[in-house]
């Protein structure tokens, strides 16, 4: 009896790493993200700790790789603010520590994305009042992570705002 359980572990293990790998295949994931995954597939903590590690000795897995490439994707393609880059890597399940490695607040670098966020937006609200559109992309860059302060500068460089 025995030897049935010694194989059916061995197809456990072999169908939680073939899941694991179909699952990296559509994008990278965090070991969070991952553990997640093939525990509500149905598979036991000790298997999805083993494939984990697997994973990690093999380098298919590296929160702190996953985390630069997540950084640049949203900084310069999501156009985020640096809290919501931040959030962006939480969400997707990044230790806290690697993300305060990571997000560092360059307030430089978040005033130049806000432009070129509300460059974009302001050709979609050319046929907005002024106060609307002010009003529209103050709401859009605040979810998407800027500060007031930012956000300001930003719509006051403009014209958006009153002089204060």
């Amino acid at each position: 009896m025995r030897g049935l359980d010694d194989k059916d572990d061995s197809i456990n293990v072999h169908k939680a790493r073939q899941y694991a790998l179909k699952l990296l295949s559509y994008r990278g994931r965090s070991e969070k993200e991952l553990g997640e995954r093939l525990r509500k597939k149905g598979f036991t903590e000790p298997l999805v700790s083993s494939t984990i590690n697997y994973l990690k000795h093999a380098g298919l897995i590296d929160d702190r790789a996953l985390a630069e490439f997540l950084k640049t994707k949203a900084l310069t393609t999501k156009l985020l603010g640096q809290k919501g880059a931040r959030r962006f890597l939480l969400d997707r399940g990044i230790p806290r520590e690697i993300v305060d490695l990571e997000i560092s607040h360059n307030e430089n670098e978040d005033i130049e994305n806000a432009k070129i966020f509300v460059e974009k937006k302001l050709k979609t609200l050319r046929n907005c009042s002024s106060e609307t559109a002010k009003r529209r992309l103050y709401n859009l860059l605040f979810r998407r992570g800027y500060s007031f302060d930012t956000i300001k500068k930003v719509l006051k460089d403009k014209n958006l705002t009153e002089e204060d």
